[in-house]
Formats: structure tokens, C-alpha cells, sequence
């Protein structure tokens, strides 16, 4: 009896002592299984770092699932830096022969010409202006979505923001007998004023570009979450089934193709408004104008500011062309 005790009692301890191994095994393969991923994570995995021999089947196949993720981040990372910067080369060496021409038709106009001449050279200096347009807007977005751009947002007043986007397109509206005017109260948002400007210019001309009579209405507004500018026109409005594309890139509606524009404006807004921590909204009634809302997040404190990279993440002349 005594002898069946201890056979027992030996069964047990070695049962418990494999039990022990096992889990102290299983709690190091989960270290360094936790230790490979975190090193992924912080993007400082290599295989080289490693030993095949040492790991588990399981180690051994999250170890190649790593290595490949790794590549395949930086076979895209080299890309969208090879586009960033075949993008900006493209911009640099097309500035100069497109001011030029910007320059050499302005000089004809002042000569003595017939009417039909008249007419090609503005057509020429039109174009010139669009491709200049084009190419700063291309890099603009290179650097948004190769988050090159860093966003300073900070708190400052949307009503201020709307008073001064409206009046840099003031002109352009009256030119169409278009009335525009503010309205709401002033509110504080958390935001950065010059790319945040430029998403709202990019709205607004849009709405001055499409709308043939009316007014264009920019009025702020408070939530519990979010501050948002709102802006109205009395333009021809779209198709609920349309609003969802046209915030992609070179998209042009349908009607509009003879329009001045290459459909990068709402893009461009998106872009910028969520890098900053914000969204658009849009809603539109064919034959009743449309309405688009920047929502901007509220301050955290009094004197809130921090730095924001761009992309995924203006100038305040920038147009939706």
C-alpha cells in the first residue's frame, strides 16, 4: 500500500513538473511571439534577428508572415516615395515653360491683332492656367497622401475662417449676379487655418462655379462634438446617388464635362478636413442647390495646439477646377 502511495505521489510530481515545463515553454513561445509582433509593429522586425532552428512550427510561420508584411510596407513606402517625387520633379520642370507662356500671351494681347487671334490667345492663356493649376494641385496631393504635409492645427474662430473665404470669392459671385453672405454666430474649432481655408474655398467656388442664380449662403454652427460650416448654394443640386462619388479624385459629374475644372477641389477638401481629426458631409436636391458641412473638432483646452501629419492623410486661392 505504502508502495502505491509513492508511485503515486512520484506520477504526480513528474505530471506536475512536465506541466510546468510545458506552460514555461508556452509562456516564452508567447513572449517572443509578443516580442516578433511588437517589433513589427514599431517597423524594427527582420528575419535576420532570428533563428529557424530555435522556433517552434508556429513561430517559424509568424516569423515568414512578418518578414513578408514587412516587405510588402516597404515595397510601398518606396513606391508612393518614387510617385512623391516623379510628381514634384514633373511640377518643377513644367513652372517655368507654363509661366512663360502665361507671360509671352499676356505681351501679344497688347499688340494689334485681329478678333479670331484674340480669341486662340486667350484660349492659349486659359490653358496655361489650367495646367498650372493641375500641376501645383497634383503635388498638393502627393504630399497629402504621402503625409509629407504636416498639419498645425490650433484653436481659432470658424466664423472668422467663413468671413474671410467669402470674401476672396466676393467677386467672382457678384461677376454672376450671385448674392453670398456669413451668417451664425463665432465659434471656436480646432483646426489649421490655412489648409483648412483651402478646403473651404474649394467648397464655396464649387458652389459659386455651379450655381447660375441665387445666393450662396456660409453660415456656422456649434454641436456637442464638432463645430461645422455650412454652405449653401441655390445651384441644380445632384443625384442622392451621386453625392458618394464626388469626392474622388478627377471625378466630374454628369453635366459637367464641359465645365472648366479636372475634379480634384472635393478630393482635396476630404483630404485636408480628415487629416485634421474632421469630416463632409454633403446633401443635395436635384433643382434645390446643395449643401456641404465641414464639421471641425472642438478645442480640448483654451490654448489647445499640436502638430498633425497629413494623408492616408490651402491656399486660400485654390480653386475646384
Amino acid at each position: 500500500m505504502a508502495l502505491a502511495v509513492m508511485i503515486c505521489c512520484a506520477c504526480a510530481a513528474v505530471c506536475v513538473t512536465v506541466l510546468i515545463l510545458w506552460r514555461s515553454r508556452q509562456r516564452r513561445l508567447l513572449e517572443r511571439l509578443e516580442k516578433m509582433i511588437g517589433d513589427a509593429a514599431d517597423g524594427r522586425f527582420s528575419d535576420s534577428c532570428f533563428d529557424e532552428s530555435m522556433y517552434s512550427s508556429l513561430e517559424n510561420q509568424v516569423a515568414r508572415y512578418l518578414t513578408a508584411t514587412q516587405m510588402s510596407v516597404s515595397r510601398s513606402e518606396s513606391e508612393k516615395e518614387s510617385i512623391r517625387t516623379l510628381i514634384s520633379d514633373i511640377a518643377h520642370q513644367t513652372k517655368t515653360p507654363v509661366a512663360n507662356m502665361k507671360l509671352y500671351s499676356e505681351l501679344m494681347e497688347e499688340t494689334d491683332m485681329s478678333e479670331e487671334a484674340k480669341e486662340y490667345l486667350m484660349a492659349l492663356r486659359s490653358q496655361a492656367e489650367k495646367l498650372s493649376f493641375l500641376t501645383s494641385a497634383l503635388v498638393k496631393m502627393s504630399r497629402l497622401e504621402t503625409g509629407m504635409m504636416t498639419l498645425h492645427p490650433e484653436a481659432g474662430d470658424i466664423r472668422e475662417l467663413a468671413e474671410k473665404t467669402a470674401a476672396a470669392y466676393m467677386e467672382k459671385a457678384a461677376s454672376k449676379g450671385l448674392k453670398m453672405e456669413v451668417r451664425g454666430p463665432e465659434v471656436k474649432a480646432f483646426f489649421d487655418s490655412r489648409w483648412t481655408g483651402e478646403a473651404l474655398g474649394n467648397i464655396v467656388d464649387n458652389a459659386v462655379k455651379y450655381t447660375e442664380q441665387g445666393s450662396i449662403t456660409i453660415r456656422t454652427k456649434k454641436y456637442e462634438m464638432f463645430a461645422a460650416v455650412e454652405v449653401a448654394d441655390t445651384g441644380p443640386g445632384m443625384p442622392e446617388e451621386e453625392i458618394p462619388k464626388i469626392f474622388s479624385r478627377f471625378y466630374r459629374g454628369a453635366g459637367h464635362h464641359d465645365e472648366d475644372g479636372v475634379g480634384i477641389g472635393l478630393y482635396l477638401a476630404r483630404e485636408i478636413v480628415s487629416a485634421g481629426g474632421g469630416y463632409i458631409k454633403a446633401v443635395s436636391h436635384q433643382g434645390k442647390g446643395s449643401v456641404f458641412s465641414l464639421f471641425l473638432p472642438l478645442p480640448a483646452g483654451k490654448d489647445a495646439t499640436r502638430d498633425l501629419p497629413a494623408g492616408a492623410s490651402a491656399r486660400r486661392s485654390l480653386s475646384s477646377q
